[in-house]
């Protein structure tokens, strides 16, 4: 690793730290509200009314609540594909066909994660997908998401490159995690759009 991609990779590590700190002290209540107008925010996305596939994600703890949204795009008849954790970090992915159909699956000393229970359909299945709703922790004004750090969507971002594919990446965040740069590194990939409980953005440039 070169001496930039070490200042890189510490300035993501320092900007996670402050913007997991900041969610931390969200009640149970601000998540709640968040989730509902992020819902009817995102429902409101042309690219989401067009996609027959989205593939999704089931929030935990104090992210931007997704669950309404996934009932809703359900709701619609739009298939719904939700990702299970590999142990390499890749994703599976499996149909979304209720709440009761969801498990709890804790990843060794990582947080807990909710995923399909029914049979899964590979690493490619996210291929299908006409949009692709991703977790973050940040987005910049040009587009360019902040993760957590595991690399796993680094890999469904490749995958659907390699695959030729160009599905609408959407990033669901807070409102105060619009920022006005994160760090990048050479494989970083704009998103298409962010929605917040306040509104969306789109990056037109991406």
């Amino acid at each position: 690793m070169t001496h930039f991609e070490q200042g890189t990779e510490s300035a993501k590590r320092t900007l996670r730290r402050e913007l997991l700190s900041v969610r931390s002290r969200l009640t149970p209540d601000d998540v709640r509200e968040s989730a509902a107008a992020l819902a009817r925010r995102a429902l409101d996305l042309p690219e989401l009314a067009r996609a027959g596939t989205v593939a999704a994600y089931v929030s935990v703890g104090s992210e931007p609540g997704t669950l309404a949204l996934l009932d809703a795009l359900r709701a619609r008849g739009v298939r719904v594909l939700l990702p299970a954790l590999l142990p390499d970090n890749d994703l599976d992915w499996g149909p979304y066909t209720g709440r009761d159909a969801l498990v709890r699956v804790q990843h060794g000393r990582k947080t807990a994660l909710f995923e399909p229970a029914g049979p899964h359909l590979g690493p490619d299945a996210v291929t299908e997908a006409g949009a692709v709703l991703l977790p973050g922790l940040a987005v910049d004004a040009r587009g360019m998401r902040l993760g957590r750090g595991g690399g796993s969507y680094d890999r469904v971002l490749a995958r659907l490159g390699n695959a030729g594919v160009h599905p609408a990446l959407v990033v669901l965040l807070y409102d105060a995690e619009v920022v006005g740069r994160v760090p990048e590194e050479p494989h970083d990939r704009p998103v298409d759009a962010v929605v917040t409980p306040s509104g969306v953005r789109r990056f037109p440039e991406s």
